[in-house]
């Protein structure tokens, strides 16, 4: 007769509940460090795609975000860059495949058999300045993809220009003040959350913001500013975010 050799019961029991802790340590990492890159690939591509339609709008009809002079109209999803020079006529002259919501608290969020109204929760940035506080300051474009490009309804006050050899501020005064957006890279979905500084300083100026891969900071709102031909990050976690995207 052969002896036949098997693990025992305890031995199963035992291997079974290793792989349990080392699943439980790592699963929740990796599912972070996969939505963190969804987040910034989906921030590169959309500042990307608003710097190209300043570029598209300078080259066909002759202005790019510096010579917005006009805010957008009541009917700013049909402003065109032959008759109005707002941001609305540059987007509409320029995107491709857009729903435009004159008020961005329009924007409705399917939850099961409701329908609730899109909100967001403020961070750093939006608390700083009373004028970008609430989502009724915002105008909104939704792509086919389902992110949300808000743009600031006082936007056209002033220039949106930059001088040469000058670098953004955290300024909420002057003539960038309004030239401001956000970002909402997965849409509705939640959380609806400025993105914040993990550590360091939540000021363009110091340049040592840090925001880690976990659900507290690594999150869905990106604020912008528009200026001459290009969008850049408006805020210190903004643009960590934008610098470490591949």
């Amino acid at each position: 007769m052969q002896a036949k050799r098997a693990f025992t019961l305890a031995e199963v029991l035992i291997t079974l509940g290793i792989i349990g802790v080392v699943a439980a340590m790592t699963i929740p990492t990796l599912i972070a460090n996969t939505r963190s890159q969804q987040y910034r690939s989906a921030f590169k591509k959309t500042v990307s795609v608003l710097g190209q339609a300043a570029r598209m709008s300078q080259a066909q009809y002759g202005f790019d975000y510096a010579g917005i002079s006009q805010r957008c109209g009541a009917n700013g999803g049909n402003e065109h860059p032959d008759t109005a020079q707002s941001v609305c006529a540059i987007l509409n002259g320029t995107l491709k495949g857009y729903t435009y919501y004159s008020n961005a608290a329009d924007i409705k969020m399917n939850k099961g058999t409701d329908s609730a109204n899109y909100s967001f929760i403020s961070g750093p940035f939006v608390k700083a300045d009373s004028a970008q506080r609430t989502i009724n300051n915002y105008s909104a474009y939704v792509l086919n993809d389902g992110t949300i490009i808000m743009v600031h309804k006082l936007l056209g006050s002033n220039l949106c220009e930059l001088d040469i050899g000058t670098t953004l501020v955290d300024s909420t005064s002057g003539k960038l003040r309004y030239c401001i957006g956000l970002i909402d890279v997965n849409g509705v979905t939640l959380p609806n959350k400025e993105v914040s500084c993990s550590s360091g300083s939540d000021s363009l100026a110091q340049n040592n913001c840090i925001v880690k891969n976990d659900a507290k900071h690594m999150t869905d709102i990106y604020p912008i500013r528009f200026h001459d031909g290009i969008v850049e990050p408006a805020s210190a976690a903004a643009r960590y975010v934008l610098r470490t995207a591949k």
